[in-house]
């Protein structure tokens, strides 16, 4: 590999991968593409403290030494057209080549776009970058009315805090609730009902038909029941889509993402790929899965890296994701796919609660509300393969801590409560 190893993308993965390589004791060059012109960043506070605070910067992933000090040739507005997989070599936008012993792709993803009419208008906007994040801070200094198009995480954790900045928000969900299959009814209710009693609008089973405007501004968001919002500012928070262009038109194999296997390898051995952009089959549920959550991504970055150094793990991480929504912090861990059950800890009305999911006996998921406490042993329970019963769960934090002791110990009578 005399050419070393290139990263495109330098979100959370791409960062990782370059960390990790250097980690793992490899020596060739490493060079680390990105397209925007910044250094690379934390995305999560985008929709929370940056967009409300005026003098909040960005928070980088890591400091600028960094990348001089691990000999990382990081190249900010960097752009590739396209990968010549045989010639092993990436052709830059704007003209030149750049050669590769291998190649891993940390494209991420962006926003979907939504074909409204109107949606042309200044002041229409999704949040991906540190570039949307600003812009969405100046135009929501000056809109007092504000239309959130979409319930999903983003859409929820941005109207809550344009809600709490004073702002008159309006969430519009074309489904019958919030979140859709992302949480549990349960939680989806209490996300609501908080936000409603912050004072921030939520209308779901409603969709959009078009967006006015006035002197080439975005004025109001129109019903298809006909009612008309006010809206100085509408955000598009109706999902993502993979970024796949790159590694569809080389020919590598692409099924909602690239498609990679238990080694983060693509169809081509040579190219890894990572992040909120790769479909694999998840080693628990057995399903083809594509998750966008940091914690995804670095974790991958860690194994491709682990796989360039010729060692063969093959992925096994626990998913986990979070989301602050006002004064709800949402952590999720496992995937609560094929579930058929749950159970509730904890007290809704207090704010504070947990949703364990399960497949008959088998412990896959827990969503909590203010209980960290629960996620963080939830993450090494379903680590080791731990299901306590429902009836420990519904003893508390305590007894479900003293099982899974027991359970570690190797005692599987005492763990079973």
């Amino acid at each position: 590999m005399n050419n070393g190893v290139v990263i495109v993308g330098a979100g959370h993965g791409g960062v990782q991968a370059a960390a990790s390589l250097r980690e793992e004791g490899f020596d060739g060059p490493v060079v680390l593409l990105g397209e925007e012109a910044e250094l690379p960043y934390h995305r999560p506070p985008l929709s929370k403290t940056f967009i409300k605070d005026a003098e909040a910067g960005p928070q980088p992933l890591r400091g600028e030494v960094f990348y001089a000090g691990n000999a990382i040739d990081f190249r900010p507005g960097t752009a590739v057209e396209r990968i010549d997989v045989a010639g092993r070599r990436l052709e830059l936008a704007g003209g030149g080549t750049l050669p590769f012993g291998r190649l891993v792709l940390a494209t991420g993803s962006r926003p979907r776009v939504l074909p409204l009419p109107g949606a042309e208008l200044a002041g229409v906007v999704s949040l991906r970058s540190l570039a949307d994040a600003r812009l969405i801070r100046e135009l929501s200094a000056q809109a007092q009315d504000v239309v959130v198009i979409g319930g999903g995480f983003i859409g929820l954790e941005m109207a809550a805090t344009l809600g709490a900045s004073g702002r008159r928000v309006t969430v519009v969900e074309a489904m019958g609730r919030l979140l859709g299959r992302a949480v549990a009814p349960v939680i989806a209710a209490h996300v609501r009902a908080r936000l409603e009693a912050a004072g921030v609008r939520v209308l779901t089973g409603a969709t959009i038909t078009r967006l006015e405007g006035e002197r080439g501004r975005v004025a109001a968001a129109v019903l298809a029941s006909g009612e008309r919002l006010p809206a100085g500012m509408v955000v598009v928070g109706v999902g993502a889509v993979p970024n796949v262009e790159l590694a569809e038109a080389a020919g590598l194999a692409v099924a909602n993402g690239i498609r990679v296997d238990a080694h983060m390898r693509t169809s081509a051995p040579q190219i890894l790929a990572v992040g909120d952009a790769v479909n694999y089959r998840h080693w628990s549920t057995g399903a083809d899965v594509r998750l966008e959550s940091v914690q995804n991504a670095t974790d991958q970055a860690r194994l491709a890296a682990r796989t360039v150094l010729g060692h063969d793990d093959a992925y096994a991480a626990v998913p986990w994701f979070w989301s602050d929504i006002g004064d709800m912090k949402l952590q999720m861990v496992g995937l609560a796919l094929g579930g058929d059950r749950h159970v509730v800890a904890g007290e809704a009305a207090q704010n504070r609660f947990s949703v364990y999911h399960y497949a008959g006996e088998r412990l896959l998921a827990i969503e909590s509300v203010n209980r960290p406490a629960d996620h963080m042993l939830g993450r090494k329970m379903l680590g080791a393969g731990f299901s306590p019963a429902a009836g420990l769960v519904a003893a508390g934090p305590e007894a479900l801590k003293t099982a899974f002791a027991a359970f570690q110990r190797g005692n599987p009578a005492a763990a079973a409560g």
